[in-house]
């Protein structure tokens, strides 16, 4: 599980000096900084899925307790076309234009985009995740799709895809 290794090894590195994530209120700070954004982004996708459930997800991370450990350091942007792989093996991560202290659970983002099933909790296994920071990795998820697809609906489509693979997981995971 080398994507569980990497941000095992990333979340290790020392956090002194390292840009806060407050600076930029989207990734590695609690949900309620993305609460309008998103609900608003569900609202527009009202007729293409399920808003009702999207709602329930959203609100349920938003109930989840924030992080309250020391801030680690997260990648910001862990989504499936940010990982290179090369005959199955992960290979290299890119763009860290996101990359801060904080909450880690944005990095869970690629349990729904990449993991399906058991493999998804081998990962979540892996990484040791709590249930509350696995909850607000899935409300990250659930705003990046929802942010992402009518924002990129004409003029991304493998993007688009890729969000809508990720919210249909996401959709489908919550209980």
């Amino acid at each position: 599980m080398e994507i569980a290794q990497f941000l095992k090894a990333l979340q290790q590195i020392d956090t002194t000096d390292g840009p806060p994530a407050l600076k930029n209120k989207l990734r590695g700070v609690p949900l309620k900084y993305r609460d309008a954004t998103t609900r608003k982004a569900i609202a527009e996708m009202e007729g293409l899925i399920d808003t009702e459930k999207a709602i329930a997800v959203w609100e349920a991370a938003l109930e989840t307790p924030e992080w309250d450990q020391e801030p680690v350091w997260f990648h910001g942007d862990l989504l499936t076309g940010n990982l290179i792989f090369y005959q199955g093996q992960l290979r290299a991560v890119i763009d860290f234009s996101g990359l801060g202290i904080g909450d880690p659970a944005p990095d869970l983002m690629i349990a729904w985009s990449l993991f399906t099933g058991e493999s998804r909790e081998v990962f979540r296994a892996t990484l040791k995740v709590d249930e509350a920071t696995w909850m607000r990795g899935r409300g990250q998820a659930l705003s990046q799709a929802v942010i992402f697809i009518p924002y990129y609906l004409n003029t991304n489509p493998v993007g688009v895809a890729y969000a809508q693979h990720m919210l249909a997981a996401v959709l489908e995971d919550f209980e």
